[in-house]
């Protein structure tokens, strides 16, 4: 499903990787693992197209096609998500508004049409009531005042209304409850089809998640084991 293939990758005049190579298989749960600096979240935020870092070698391959040079928004309607650590909060736009216009966008990159107001809400009751999520959410401005954990089962809601083909999940379990961790991990074993790519740090965390393959960095750099 991913293929990183001798990637480095600057900011500024700053290199934060070198030469990194990984390959991940369709439908696996790879960890994505190493201490604080090693360049996982660097890494994790230019498989998902983030500009502000500049790819001076190497390709990324997603599903077969090259996406080195295609910008986030087509990666996430190919059918990347990315669950960030830190999400910002925006005020004003609530979070019934920001999960319409992503899956209406979703929907109509994939079937080349419109969805539909019913499709829409009856796809979010069914999420909502899966994941344990009130009501009184969607009313509500986006991350604003939201708890750590609630913040994460967001990220999920988020995931499941876009049907991501594959999951980049950077520390899930950080600032997360023992409910919400189990959620986590719930919602990773019941779905099969969908390739993770997850950073975590916590042990017992990743035991649960049953990872089926690692990937190692240091310094930037693939760690050889």
């Amino acid at each position: 499903m991913l293929e990183i293939k001798n990637l480095s990758v600057s900011m500024g005049e700053k290199r934060l990787l070198n030469n990194i190579n990984m390959h991940v298989a369709r439908g696996a749960r790879h960890l994505l693992r190493g201490h604080n600096g090693s360049g996982k979240s660097t890494l994790a935020a230019v498989i998902a197209g983030d500009p502000q870092y500049t790819i001076n070698t190497g390709k990324i391959i997603f599903d077969g096609r090259d996406i080195t040079n295609e910008n986030a928004t087509t990666r996430a309607l190919m059918g990347m998500f990315i669950g960030a650590q830190h999400v910002p909060e925006i005020p004003g736009l609530t979070v019934l508004s920001m999960l319409k216009h992503s899956a209406t966008a979703h929907a109509h990159f994939n079937t080349g049409r419109d969805l539909s107001m019913g499709e829409f809400l009856e796809k979010l009751e069914r999420v909502r009531e899966t994941l344990g999520i009130p009501r009184e959410w969607m009313n509500r401005s986006v991350n604003v005042g939201f708890s750590g954990g609630e913040r994460k089962r967001l990220m999920l809601m988020r995931f499941m209304m876009t049907d991501a083909r594959m999951a980049i999940l950077d520390e899930p379990d950080s600032g997360a409850d023992a409910e919400t961790q189990s959620l986590i991990i719930n919602t990773v074993a019941t779905r099969p089809d969908t390739t993770f790519v997850i950073i975590s740090h916590q042990s017992e965390f990743t035991r649960n998640l049953d990872v089926t393959d690692i990937t190692t960095l240091s310094g930037g750099q693939n760690m050889i084991e």
